[in-house]
This record gives structure tokens, sequence and C-alpha cells, in this order.
């Protein structure tokens, strides 16, 4: 189920919005808004339906998951700070990511060493002949989610939580479920034993949401249509200005499609008396490769950062140890996102850039150049990435960048490029462009200024309102033209 979906929109939300809220009518003034164990209860059904929707079987691999990891973790708790603690957490971390390797990566795995085996030898029947695996959804999101649980038990950051139902919320609720954010379990243990839902938590849920509905179908929706035509198109027919126009338009589809969906989540999880952790800070501001993943997908890097970058030892064992876990940390972060040499690729281009920024002088010639330059070098790092991140094939996306940088001429009966792109589309680029930068909360920042010195907060609150249902208004227009709106972080 999908949030842009009128399903989602107009029953399954409406109606959990009702029954999760009909306690605060009954109990009237008396601890209005204190939600607990009928929540969560309520929440939990909803999230395993809502999962069902899409996963369908794939739900009792989730649900068997949960419980692995609910009794794993307290198993770990048990034993301590002993051996026994570290040979439970061994296993329990084995087998959550043999799950994930196992539905994730067999296919990879298996056509490679087919792959190789018919490099190296006579023509031959391939030795390795899976099934296709299907990907359940949001398997790479809850995986992370149960190992992250297990392991900060095991560090004593949390106490195993005994109610089933509590640790299978964590891991299943439905707002963040999919695509993220990655949360921690300490991080919200406290919100799922009680939570307080204010009407102020409400309203900025909604707006929350409404504003990340905006992202994904106003803007990530739009500028999708020219970059899949682009991306799809043979590379012959390909002329530079024809990839770059493919390349921009995916480079602001991902960022506004995935932090709108952010957007979403964190807006749910207030609806609901939840407080998410932030996972986009206007990354395409970035002034270095590093600035930009301490702005990206923060909570997916704070993850690798603190299950994986920190036990390798960090940055604490000198230049050449830290840039080896620098280089696992990034070949781990693409072949997370995908099983593809292009996934492996992107996150290898992007740990190159963070070594090379180690270097110092590197670092000083970036530090003293003006922000337009620092700025302007991330953009093309990250954009050339975004190449191996869309392109179907290692070969593609090399073709793709070959034409990008002139060394190889397009057909001479390729279409002009302004048709695949109408002028208010061309429009819309701009606008993703001026708003990929902090303007969003600078406009916000002046208006709030202007009502203090002005107090003219009624005038504000109205124009707030009619700003949110102008958008509303356009997506659900939007919206019933084109109900297929998948995300592009679900297929992670």
């Amino acid at each position: 189920m999908l949030f842009t979906e009128p399903t989602f929109l107009f029953l399954f939300l409406p109606i959990l919005l009702a029954l999760y809220f009909v306690t605060d009518i009954a109990r009237g003034g008396r601890q209005a808004g204190v939600h607990g164990t009928y929540g969560n209860v309520l929440l939990l059904v909803a999230s395993v339906i809502f999962y069902a929707t899409g996963g369908g079987a794939f739900t009792w691999l989730v649900l068997a998951s949960i419980a692995f990891n609910y009794w794993m973790a307290i198993a770990v708790d048990r034993a301590g700070g002993r051996s026994a603690a570290r040979r439970r957490l061994a296993v329990a971390v084995t087998i959550n990511l043999i799950v994930l390797g196992v539905f994730k990566y067999a296919n990879f795995f298996a056509d490679n060493v087919n792959a190789l085996v018919s490099a190296v030898g006579p023509a031959r029947a391939p030795v390795l002949n899976l099934p296709r695996v299907l990907l359940p959804i949001g398997i790479s999101f809850f995986t992370f989610h149960a190992i992250s649980y297990v392991v900060d038990v095991s560090r004593r950051d949390a106490t195993a939580q005994k109610s089933p139902v509590h640790a299978a919320l964590y891991l299943l609720l439905f707002p963040q479920l999919i695509a993220g954010p990655i949360i921690r379990y300490r991080d919200i243990a406290d919100q799922l034993a009680r939570r307080v839902v204010t009407l102020d938590d409400f309203a900025y849920g909604i707006r929350r949401f409404v504003l990340g509905l905006g992202k994904k179908v106003l803007i990530a929706n739009v500028v999708a249509s020219p970059a899949d035509r682009i991306f799809a198109m043979p590379v012959a027919q390909l002329s530079p200005a024809h990839a770059w126009l493919g390349l921009v338009c995916y480079t602001f589809q991902i960022y506004f499609d995935f932090s709108g969906y952010s957007d979403m989540a964190i807006g749910l999880g207030r609806m609901f008396g939840f407080r998410f952790p932030e996972n986009f800070n206007y990354p395409y501001s970035a002034t270095s490769i590093k600035d930009f993943w301490r702005r990206w997908h923060m909570t997916l890097s704070a993850w690798f950062r603190d299950y994986v970058y920190v036990p390798l030892g960090g940055s604490r064992a000198g230049t050449w140890t830290t840039t080896r876990n620098l280089w696992i940390v990034f070949l781990l972060c693409g072949a997370w996102h995908g099983a593809s040499w292009n996934f492996v690729v992107w996150g290898a281009w992007h740990g190159l850039f963070l070594s090379i920024e180690r270097l110092r002088v590197i670092e000083r010639t970036l530090l003293s150049a003006p922000r337009l330059l620092q700025n302007a070098y991330v953009l093309l790092t990250v954009m050339v990435g975004w190449v191996f991140f869309r392109s179907p094939t290692l070969e593609l996306a090399l073709d793709m960048l070959s034409r990008m940088f002139g060394l190889q001429a397009g057909a001479a009966t390729m279409l002009p490029v302004s048709s695949h792109v109408a002028p208010p589309t061309m429009l819309l680029i701009a606008l993703a462009a001026l708003f990929s930068f902090p303007i969003w909360p600078q406009l916000r920042e002046f208006a709030r200024k202007i009502v203090v010195t002005s107090g003219e907060q009624v005038a504000y609150d109205i124009t707030r309102a009619v700003f949110i249902g102008a958008i509303t208004v356009l997506c659900l227009a939007t919206m019933t033209i084109d109900q297929n709106n998948p995300f592009i972080y679900f297929r992670f």
C-alpha cells in the first residue's frame, strides 16, 4: 500500500486515526492524547495489514523475523556481558544477514558464478541454476532495524523489550517500515510505552505529510517522466544535452521522491505521537562529499557509522586504516542498495572521494575554495554517481557517461532536447533546483519574523492553512490521473 494511493488516504488512514483517537473521546479531558497499550495493539494490527497488502506471503517472513529477534534480544540481555551474550549476538546477526543474503543476493551470486565459469571455460550449462528469488518489500530496512536492536541490547545501550507487542511494533510500525527512516530502538523505547499527541503535534504531522506528498506527486513524479524516457532510449541516440537532461531530472527525482517519503513518514509518526529522526538536510547544498553524507539519508549513514565504521576502528588508527574502513563502509552501502555491480561501483565512487578528501592538501584546497565551487564539485561528483545508481547495467552507465562528456556523438536523426520536456516541466525543474537548497526554511523564518513584528499570527495561520490546502488539492487532482506512484526506495 502506497501513501499516495486513494485507498490509503481515504480508507486506511482515516479509519485508523478514528479508531486510534476514539479513546480520547471516551476519556474526555482525562489524559486526553495519552496513548499506550490500546494504541500499540491497534497500530500493530494496522501495520500487519499495511505490509500484507503488498508483501503478501512475505508477511510471514517479517513476523518470523520479529519473533526471532524478540527472543534473541531477551537471550542476549539475560546473558549479560559474558561470552554467551557475544555468541548469541553473533547468531542473531548471522541469521539476519543470511535471510537478507538469500532473498536479496542469491540470484546475483549465482549469475556471477555462472558468468565466471562461462568466461574461463568452454560453454556449458549454468553451474548454479537457481529459480528467481522475489525480494520482500522493505527487507533491507527491517533487517537493519532488527540488527541494530539486538546490537544495542548487547552493548547495554538499551534493555530488551519484554512486551512482544512493543517489540513487534518497533520493527513493523507502518510509516517507516518500507523505506525508513532507520530508527534506533533506544530512541523510541519510551515512546512505545507511552506517548502524548497534542493538537499542535497532529497539525504538524498533517503539514509535514502534505509537504512530503507534494514533493512526491508534484515534483518527483513529473521530473521522473523525462528521466525515464531518456534513460530508456538507445544510448546511440543520446547527445550530451539529452544525457545531462535525463541525469538532472533523475537527480531531482530521487531527492524529492525519497525526502518526500521521509517527510510523510515523519508526519504520520507525529500524528500518532512518535517523533522520528530527520533523514535529509538539503544534501545538494553540501560543500564536500563528507558533508553530503551528513545530509543524505542521515539515518542510514549513522547506522553504518555506528555498527560498521566505528567497530572497524573508525578514524582512530591512522590514515590507511581509516581509508580502508571508509571503503568497506561504502562498498557495503552500495551493496545494501541492490544486488548489482552498479551499486557496488556507486558505493566505491563515494568511498573514493571521501578518501581523497581526507588528504590534507585536498582538504585545505577544498576549504579555501569559494562555496560556489565547493558545491559545484559536490553536485558533479554526486550526479556522476547517480548514473551508476540509475542505469540498469554497468555497460549502459559507462556509455551514458561517455555521451555526457562528449566522448561519443549522438545519432544525426535524434529528436531535439525540447521534445522531452514541456515548458511547464522546465519551470518545475528550475523550482526543484531552487528548493533543493535551504530556501524554504529561510522563507519560513522570514514569515515568522514578520508575524513577531506585526503580531498577525491569525493571518499567518490562515495563509499557511490555505497553502497546505492548495498543495493537497493539487496532489489529489494529480493522483486521479496517475495512481501508480511507487517510491524509488521501495525496491531496496
